[in-house]
């Protein structure tokens, strides 16, 4: 019954930050996998970083990102808080899109299985 809620998107020029927020409603965020995706319109669901918990006995710890993000964006997890976060940075036109927290008990890569919970979605575009 647990919930996700993305915020701080919004619109900004190319070069500019923006800082996402998912605040978990109801639950505790997967001490597993935690991550953001984004989507444009037509285009599918792309992983953009992903963080899997240093208490994670299958994985271990593991932060990845999307290539067209590394460098830029990064992902961290205020646990006391149960909020994840998302620092962009240094944005670009092709970073427009719907961005979406998730976690779930299971990972591989950008692929999440098992428990899994979705935020709605908060939508980021970049002007050149």
């Amino acid at each position: 019954q647990g919930q996700l809620v993305e915020s701080g998107g919004g619109s900004v020029q190319a070069g500019g930050s923006l800082r996402l927020s998912c605040a978990a409603s109801g639950y505790t965020l997967s001490r597993y996998c935690v991550g953001w995706f984004r989507q444009a319109p037509g285009k599918e669901r792309e992983g953009v970083a992903r963080i899997i918990s240093s208490t994670s006995t299958i994985y271990g710890e593991s932060v990845i990102y999307g290539e067209s993000v590394k460098g830029r964006f990064t992902i961290s997890r205020d646990t006391a808080k149960n909020i994840l976060y998302l620092e962009m940075n240094s944005l670009k036109p092709e970073d427009t899109g719907m961005y979406y927290c998730a976690d779930a008990t299971r990972c591989v890569g950008f692929v999440f299985s098992g428990a899994q919970h979705w935020g709605q979605g908060t939508q980021v575009t970049v002007s050149s």
